[in-house]
């Protein structure tokens, strides 16, 4: 039985605010969580990821930029030489890249978007704040491919090797489950009662399949407790990225080669899997 992951991922992860590691199984429709990881830099979560020999991983980061973005810059076009590139830059020069390219666009529409992020509700990957993904991205994909993951949909197929990695994005699955209440702060004074049920809500969506992915989520009672307890969601968060890598793992078993992402997606932008 393939082990499969949820990550919920900061660029800058502290004893505060950890990368939160959700590991689990899919068996005939169920998806059971066996465990949680904490894990407080990104020496010791790519050290968690070194821990299993196999799995398949969905990542709450993202793993390629706007094809426009990167044409504009004059950035390499396939998608090996840009990470490459992009991981020779600092993230002051990613900044003033990225700034530069805003600047010189009108109100409205100063940002590039990927194909994938109006399906999935997503921020663009080229945003350095609020959320800082561009850091994520750097951070993120270079601690990947130290792990020595094969990246679904961004290289062939026929090379991803035993640990698979797919992009998540909890965002997506939270707002099927309830729309766009909220359901987490990282702010005490916004964790309050209607946040809490939020959560108890999507949990409830999850355990009973009322999603469109189909599948179960099985949680013990000191599990359900833990994530419902978590007021910033970090924990939840990893648990929808466990849920779609499931997903993702299911179409695999039931022979779609490339995890149901779609096979026109752009090897240079990548996809969010289930968007």
């Amino acid at each position: 039985m393939t082990t499969l992951l949820g990550c919920d991922f900061s660029s800058a992860p502290s004893k505060r605010k950890p990368n939160v590691l959700a590991w689990g199984q899919l068996r005939q429709g169920v998806v059971t969580l066996t465990r949680f990881e904490l894990c407080a830099s990104l020496d010791d979560t790519q050290a968690a990821l070194c821990g299993e020999q196999a799995w398949v991983g969905g990542f709450d980061l993202p793993f390629g930029l706007p094809r426009e973005l990167v044409q504009t810059l004059g950035w390499p076009t396939s998608w090996p030489a840009l990470m490459a590139h992009y991981q020779s830059l600092s993230r002051a020069d990613i900044r003033e890249a990225f700034a530069g390219f805003c600047n010189a666009r009108p109100v409205g529409g100063k940002f590039a978007h990927r194909a994938t992020d109006l399906p999935a509700g997503s921020s663009p990957s080229m945003k350095w704040v609020n959320p800082p993904v561009a850091y994520m991205l750097h951070a993120g994909v270079a601690l990947l491919q130290r792990v020595g993951v094969g990246f679904a949909g961004l290289q062939d197929v026929h090379t991803l090797g035993a640990r698979v990695a797919l992009e998540a994005y909890p965002g997506m699955l939270a707002r099927e489950c309830i729309g766009h209440v909220s359901y987490k702060s990282d702010t005490p004074a916004k964790q309050d009662a209607p946040r809490l049920l939020a959560r108890k809500d999507i949990i409830t969506k999850l355990e009973t399949a009322q999603t469109r992915l189909g599948l179960r989520l099985r949680l013990s009672n000191a599990q359900r407790d833990l994530v419902t307890a978590d007021a910033k969601g970090d924990a939840l968060d990893a648990l929808m990225c466990l849920v779609q890598a499931a997903w993702a793992q299911q179409q695999h078993i039931d022979g779609h080669a490339c995890y149901g992402l779609p096979d026109t997606l752009d090897p240079l932008e990548g996809w969010i899997v289930s968007a």
